[in-house]
């Protein structure tokens, strides 16, 4: 497994194209793996996640199977000069080894950007229908439930740090909110998906169950930019 991370030159129009449709982003990126053709059937998962961290520093993060190669990406969207004079365009990293030091009990800080759905039935006798949480309570209710399948325990705040007694219970923060509209082939209508970032500290409670989720996502909507969770040492 490899971990990719891709900044992308906000200032070039082929950035800002990007950026606004998550549809060419994953072309983009599923463009970066040679050996998988898109009709493939059952070919190997491939994550990303783009970090809105400001205005010029828009990170792409990928975490696939294979290593990439984003030369791509550079030119349309990244600093092509700086490349051809030796600086790397991007920085792939072998995840294996950090899989590998996952251990139960172990404490870090974490971003997930995620589809936090559910399903509704509108109407007796009628199917369900998948429905995005968007209140902040329902959402983060959507990440605690998917904790011990998950192999992780998002942690508490300590009492003096809650700004109300009986909220404001965990380290964890949601924010940038958006909502994606796109056509699929063979869709009637627009589709659109709702994505949230979480950002938050967590302790291990089953290494093999997270180092699922790190390599093939939690949630919804994977080819949309969901489902990637990367974990930072608390110093950080």
């Amino acid at each position: 497994m490899y971990l990719t991370r891709f900044r992308l030159n906000a200032a070039r129009p082929g950035a800002r194209k990007l950026i606004a449709s998550s549809q060419a982003l994953h072309a983009a990126v599923m463009s970066s793996f040679p050996d998988l053709l898109p009709s493939a059937a059952g070919r190997p998962r491939v994550l990303w996640r783009l970090d809105r961290n400001a205005a010029a520093e828009l990170l792409l993060y990928v975490v696939s199977p294979g290593r990439p190669d984003l030369t791509h990406l550079v030119e349309q969207a990244g600093w092509p000069a700086a490349a051809a004079s030796g600086t790397p365009g991007w920085q792939t990293y072998g995840y294996a080894p950090f899989l590998d030091r996952l251990d139960k009990g172990g404490i870090w800080n974490f971003r997930l950007t995620a589809n936090p759905v559910h399903s509704v039935r509108v109407r007796d006798g009628q199917p369900t229908k998948r429905t995005a949480h968007v209140t902040t309570q329902h959402q983060i209710e959507w990440l605690l439930g998917r904790q011990e399948v998950g192999g992780f325990r998002i942690q508490e705040k300590p009492q003096e740090r809650r700004r109300t007694e009986r909220g404001d219970l965990h380290q964890l923060v949601v924010r940038d909110q958006r909502s994606l509209e796109f056509r699929k082939t063979g869709s009637t209508g627009p589709v659109t998906i709702k994505t949230v970032t979480y950002d938050g500290r967590l302790e291990v409670t089953d290494a093999d169950a997270l180092r699922k989720v790190l390599t093939e996502g939690l949630g919804k909507a994977k080819a949309y930019g969901c489902g990637l969770m990367t974990l930072a040492p608390i110093s950080t």
